[in-house]
């Protein structure tokens, strides 16, 4: 890639060009190609693409007006319970509910898309709500970045469209900028927030009382992430050039400036975090995913849209060092910002899927369609994307809250290349949420892509991003009430009109860039995407390109792609991976020793690795031996957690849910194993006496049915014994915690007694309280209640004998049994500054010794009298720390999955500001059942209505 002269989309620009010329070629001029597409992919006829855009219309109004109804004006929707997400009123999730100030925050980040959707009346409607009810000045402690992308992101793209509808004479006539006076309110109280001597802001301020006064409650953090820091240009530039109050612009760029300053000056990458006060880098990984992605995409689109060619200069450096060493096509792996050569994880995280659609907008197509392609396979693997992933695609966290970033990506390889292989990838999301998420007040995220588990929340940015791109994707031009191409989005898919570049601007911008060269008129012919260079002369490029990609998640235990320096080019071997191993080679034990690695051979059968950087060979070999030391220990880690077993699925199938309800549960190291037999089906019923502690008074009760037990007062496996004893089918174990929720408890698994429990053959599994709550009430509601004990979720499409729209609940074949991904704390990825370059060893066991480490007790999260038969999977207790000396592992050949789910214990913070009624709305069952039955009824008319 040429890193001068690129325009934001690859091609050069004046140095001096009018605004209006940079803007239309920089900021949209990816569609200019979507007359082309691929030949072998059939274009998709103008009906379909409105069938789906119709479908995509009713899925928002599914989960805006399920919103509207049961949740506003709280934060967000909980889907699952029919509630809305309040702060103080819910357990603590952490800095997840940092984005949470009891602003209604779904509301204002749905207000463009409304827009978009062209549903004018709703919009009109929603700012009318936001004016009169929400409040700004609570007494709460939220997230300046979550709140600038989402809150004044939302106000200002609510403004734009507002002030663009009054303009048409059709709407909005009422409007006198309400919305820009209360994003110039949250400017203001965002602000001190930057007091720092950096310029850096703070990640968390007060909105009513800011920063370090004792009621605010924060101002003690010396860390921000470079996302954090660096995602604030544009909301703050528009405010300001909206207002003519240049304070907002001054402080993000001066932030922007200093995060520049302290990029790493020999390998030009940024690292994760970054101390606030004193710009040293605190984690010094680098990627494009989370933490670091927003600030990439900034700087091209501060560019875009404010016509400054120094954001375009800092871009250009950075994407040069990208790929350079962060991209190892198709993947995108982290790397050390001092040693780039160095991968710092062996995993990808979600968020990185907004990567190809930034390189559309950059101009570089063939690595976008690349990585794009690698992620839609891993999808039609898991249905979703998980949140993390290895480089051998198995799962690594199997959590997935409905993220936007691969549909933004999906949109913009569409616009570039006109290809409708991606309208047929949209349609594969559609198809997905409709038929995994979907939930009778909303979409679910899922808990977990393996077993099709939902967890209780909606993001606002389902709302604000998922839904909009989706609409564009099938949108024709004269679908969309206006230009969409006079605006650019945010990372939060708010829309900011071009314009604004040429308002209001009293920043003083110096071009610093000397590479650009004048260019007339006629040369904006070769304006990104070009079709004679993308495709050139053959129509087959892009399938060319994707081609190669469409087997690389499902081969059977996948090499990681390996990096390829430039002194492997000229004929020398790759180095030694730790997964190829062999005590036994004596190649490999010479490559160990030209990496200053000894093995030693122990007393008791181990075999003991250990490295001296000063006795390699050479400071490439020394930095080769670190790698290896480093992809030992976390081979070591994944080895040791082979003997987890992974959750299961608890599936409610009976009359009204069929299906659509579906529980996390915590797997028994006793009994049957779902994962090797058939699903158990059956009825539930009530145990007597309910801890299942001693022989059943009601046998009849529970023959042939799966019984109900109270945890606690005995052993689970006693239990299990007293109900399979009383003719009993299988067996659900109930938390005797209340309150407690697989949302934030670690998963739970159940140990035997100590004993032989080979006499157990019935399946037991055990739910958290508020999971098994919603069994019991639904027994009490319908007195026959059906459930599935499976390993993952099953399709359930039968409803009153007829079968929901394919679009939303498709029939399934039986999925193939695939293997359990094992657990893989991330705190094992650590850099390599964490590994004592002057002496690593590690030590070689065999299978038997690393079975004894697979289990750990959590005694807090144990009853007295669960205490010796229970172990509970903690991330924190089951990952041995990567800076000791001695680290275990087993090297069987085997392939391992990677696979953690980090959940935080249960706090409840308290709300402190009383002059809002925040009370929860709680939803009975009849009423979430008729709700259902007014969907289905929906449901049938769309598919008489061909919809």
């Amino acid at each position: 890639m040429s890193e001068a002269g690129g325009r934001g989309c690859g091609s050069p620009v004046p140095q001096r060009a009018p605004w209006s010329l940079v803007a239309a070629t920089a900021a949209i001029c990816l569609v200019s190609a979507t007359s082309v597409w691929t030949v072998g992919a059939e274009p998709m006829s103008r009906e379909e693409k409105q069938k789906l855009g119709n479908q995509v219309l009713e899925m928002f109004d599914h989960a805006y007006g399920n919103y509207m109804e049961h949740a506003y004006p709280a934060d967000e929707l909980m889907p699952l319970t029919c509630r809305g997400r309040v702060r103080g009123q819910e357990p603590s999730r952490g800095d997840v509910d940092d984005a949470l100030g009891k602003f209604s925050l779904t509301l204002i980040d749905s207000l463009d898309t409304l827009v978009v959707l062209n549903k004018t009346k709703e919009f009109e409607d929603a700012v009318r709500k936001v004016l009169r009810d929400v409040n700004l000045d609570n007494d709460v402690v939220v997230s300046v970045f979550e709140t600038n992308i989402r809150v004044l992101g939302g106000l200002l793209g609510g403004h734009s469209l507002a002030i663009m509808l009054k303009e048409k004479g059709e709407h909005m006539q009422w409007y006198n900028d309400e919305l820009l006076q209360m994003a110039k309110q949250l400017g203001y109280k965002l602000l001190p927030a930057f007091n720092t001597t950096s310029g850096l802001p703070y990640p968390r301020i007060n909105l009513k009382f800011g920063i370090r006064k004792p009621e605010a409650r924060t101002g003690t953090e010396t860390d921000t992430c470079t996302a954090c820091a660096g995602t604030l240009i544009l909301e703050f530039a528009a405010l300001s050039r909206f207002t003519g109050a240049t304070i907002f612009e001054e402080y993000a760029r001066k932030a922007l400036d200093f995060l520049w300053e302290k990029r790493q000056r020999s390998s030009n990458l940024v690292g994760v975090t970054i101390n606030i006060h004193t710009g040293d880098w605190v984690r010094k990984d680098s990627g494009v995913g989370a933490g670091i992605d927003s600030y990439y995409e900034y700087l091209l689109k501060a560019y875009v849209l404010l016509g400054d060619d120094s954001f375009l200069e800092r871009f250009n450096t950075h994407y040069d060092a990208i790929m350079r060493y962060i991209s190892q096509p198709p993947l995108l792996l982290d790397v050390h910002i001092h040693k780039p050569m160095l991968n710092a994880r062996t995993w990808m995280d979600a968020l990185l899927a907004f990567f190809p659609g930034l390189q559309v907008l950059k101009g570089d197509i063939r690595p976008a369609i690349e990585t794009h392609e690698m992620l839609y396979q891993v999808i039609k693997k898991h249905n979703f994307l998980p949140e993390a992933f290895t480089t051998d695609f198995r799962v690594h966290w199997a959590q997935h809250p409905l993220r936007p970033e691969f549909a933004e990506s999906t949109y913009f390889l569409y616009k570039a290349t006109g290809d409708p292989y991606y309208l047929e990838v949209g349609k594969t999301l559609i198809e997905n949420l409709n038929k995994y998420a979907r939930v009778p007040c909303g979409f679910a995220a899922m808990k977990d892509v393996r077993t099709g588990s939902h967890e209780d929340r909606m993001d606002s940015f389902f709302l604000a991003e998922m839904f909009k791109y989706l609409y564009l994707l099938f949108a024709d031009k004269e679908d969309i009430i206006f230009d969409i191409e006079d605006y650019i989005f945010t990372t939060e898919a708010h829309l900011l009109p071009l314009w604004l570049s040429t308002t209001n601007q009293s920043i003083s911008k110096k071009n610093t860039t000397s590479e650009y060269t004048e260019l007339d008129d006629s040369n904006f012919d070769w304006t990104c995407p070009n079709t004679q260079i993308l495709f050139p002369n053959d129509p087959l490029y892009a399938q060319s390109i994707r081609e190669p990609l469409k087997n690389v998640v499902d081969k059977s235990c996948p090499r990681g792609i390996i990096r390829v320096e430039e002194s492997f080019r000229s004929g020398a071997k790759p180095p030694l991976r730790a997964r190829d191993f062999m005590a036994t080679n004596p190649e490999h034990l010479e490559i160990l020793k030209k990496m200053g690695v000894s093995l030693i051979h122990l007393k008791d059968g181990r075999v003991q690795l250990v490295q001296h950087a000063i006795q390699a060979a050479s400071s490439i070999d020394a930095e080769d031996g670190l790698r290896f030391m480093q992809e030992m220990i976390e081979l070591s880690s994944q080895q040791q957690k082979e003997q987890q077993l992974p959750p299961r699925a608890v599936q409610i199938v009976s009359h009204p849910f069929f299906g659509r309800v579906v529980l996390t549960a915590g797997p028994a190291q006793f009994g049957l194993d779902l994962s090797k037999h058939k699903e158990t089906r059956g009825f539930v019923a009530s145990s007597k006496p309910y801890n299942g502690c001693s022989e059943l008074t009601n046998p009849e009760a529970v023959m042939g049915k799966i019984a109900l037990i109270q945890r606690g007062q005995c052993m689970f496996a006693e239990k299990a014994r007293n109900i399979q004893n009383a003719g009993a089918i299988g067996g659900i174990v109930i938390d005797d915690n209340e309150g407690s929720s697989s949302d934030t408890a670690p998963l739970f698994q159940m140990a035997g007694d100590g004993k032989d429990t080979d006499d157990i053959k019935i399946p037991m599994l055990f739910l958290f309280s508020k999971e098994g709550s919603i069994i019991l009430d639904a027994i009490r509601e319908y007195e026959e209640v059906e459930v599935l004990l499976s390993d993952k979720a099953k399709d359930r499409a039968i409803l009153k004998g007829k079968m929901i729209p394919s679009y939303i609940i498709n029939s399934n074949p039986e999925m193939e049994n695939e293997e359990q991904p094992s657990s893989e704390n991330d705190s094992q990825n650590q850099s390599a500054e964490q590994i004592s370059s002057s002496s690593q060893e590690v030590d070689l066991v065999d299978q038997e010794s690393s079975e004894e480490n697979s289990l750990n007790s959590h005694p807090e999260s144990l009853s007295p009298a669960d205490m010796d038969n229970a172990a509970s999977i903690s991330p924190s207790e089951q990952t041995s720390n990567p800076t000791e000396n001695h680290e275990t592992t087993n090297l069987n050949g085997e392939c391992t999955d990677l696979d953690n789910q980090l959940q935080e214990q249960s706090e409840t913070e308290e709300d402190s500001n009383p002059n809002v009624s925040w009370g929860k709305k709680v939803q009975p069952i009849d009423s979430i059942l008729a709700d259902w039955n007014e969907d289905i009824e929906a449901f049938e008319m769309m598919e008489k209505d061909e919809l």
